[in-house]
């Protein structure tokens, strides 16, 4: 659901002193916190019935210090889930393709790493029950912030309306306080983190 709360410019503004405080706390993570927290999100997805009974997840890679995601991909393959991957395009819509192991993903421009199968089209992920999104951060209302490319608030409008949807974050990235939003921002269904799972309000 949308929620406009701020005028575009102190929208943009808030957006990005958020962004810088928290890339900064994220660029303090050691490796091993890291993979910590890899492990213990995955062991935390794995125990939400609207993600182990899935058909089909909508993932994405975890790069750099973003929450990691690659035991949790190969977890929910080895289950027989059909696991999507987001492929970058040049305006920066999300294409899809099928997730088939670690040794078909390529590096992708802005560091990404990316699946190398067929792509499916922008409106593959209307068919996942389940879509884990990256964030920087998400409020108690579900409010995500993302990187600021917009990739994802084109796909959330897409997903299925009973589809779950959960932004993974580590500790502490889950505030208090209001996120900036405007008519372009969704709201997501829960946030993940390595201490567990955060349901959020309907809207």
């Amino acid at each position: 659901m949308r929620s406009p709360r701020f005028e575009p410019r102190d929208v943009h503004e808030e957006k990005q002193r958020l962004r810088r405080r928290i890339l900064l706390q994220r660029s303090k993570l050691r490796p091993e916190d890291l993979h910590a927290a890899a492990v213990a999100l995955c062991d935390v997805l794995l125990s939400v019935p609207e993600v182990s009974r899935a058909a089909v997840v909508a993932a994405y890679v975890g790069v750099g210090t973003e929450p990691g995601t690659g035991l949790l991909l190969d977890a929910l393959q080895r289950r027989g889930i059909r696991v999507l991957l987001p492929v970058l395009e040049r305006d920066f819509d999300l294409d899809w393709a099928v997730y088939t192991g670690p040794g078909d993903l390529v590096s992708a421009p802005l560091g990404l790493l990316e699946p190398t199968g067929g792509r499916l089209g922008p409106q593959a992920v209307a068919t996942a029950d389940a879509v884990l999104l990256p964030g920087v951060a998400a409020d108690r209302t579900g409010m995500r912030l993302g990187r600021g490319g917009g990739s994802y608030d084109r796909v959330l409008p897409r997903i299925a309306p009973e589809a779950f949807s959960c932004v993974l974050l580590h500790e502490g990235e889950l505030l208090e306080g209001p996120i900036p939003s405007d008519r372009y921002d969704w709201r997501v269904r829960a946030a993940a983190l390595p201490s567990g799972l955060v349901r959020f309000p309907a809207p």
